[in-house]
């Protein structure tokens, strides 16, 4: 079997993924600027694939369910308990950022003890291939 060949394609077809996807991504916006790709979507594109696991198929989808629900989750209680008064070191302005932060400790602390991801496997890090 060529080995070669085989990665050329999948380097191909995931290019052909990617175009399309960016495709989508500008018709939604209606236009293309540089201020449309910044630091956060590489973020949440990273993070979801840490998540959810970047050697299965529905590791990114797994992913991005669960790194949507948190994203949404922490905003809303933390902009509750501001306005409720049980924070009070913190604004209202301020959560997005505290949201932004316990997002990438809970990505740290997923690095730490499952760097394989949620459904990664063990095997899929190991260095030599016995």
């Amino acid at each position: 079997k060529n080995v070669f060949a085989y990665k050329i394609q999948a380097l191909v077809f995931g290019g052909v993924i990617g175009t399309l996807g960016g495709f989508v991504f500008a018709l939604s916006n209606q236009s293309v600027q540089p201020d449309n790709y910044a630091t956060t979507i590489t973020f949440f594109a990273w993070a979801v694939l840490i998540l959810g696991g970047a050697a299965r198929v529905f590791g990114p989808v797994l992913g991005s369910l669960i790194f949507w629900f948190l994203l949404i989750f922490t905003n809303l209680a933390l902009s509750e308990a501001v306005r409720a008064g049980y924070i009070t070191f913190i604004s209202s302005t301020q959560v997005g950022q505290i949201r932004f932060i316990l997002l990438g400790l809970s990505l740290m602390l997923l690095m730490i003890y499952r760097p394989q991801g949620i459904l990664g496997d063990k095997k899929e890090l190991a260095l030599d291939a016995r």
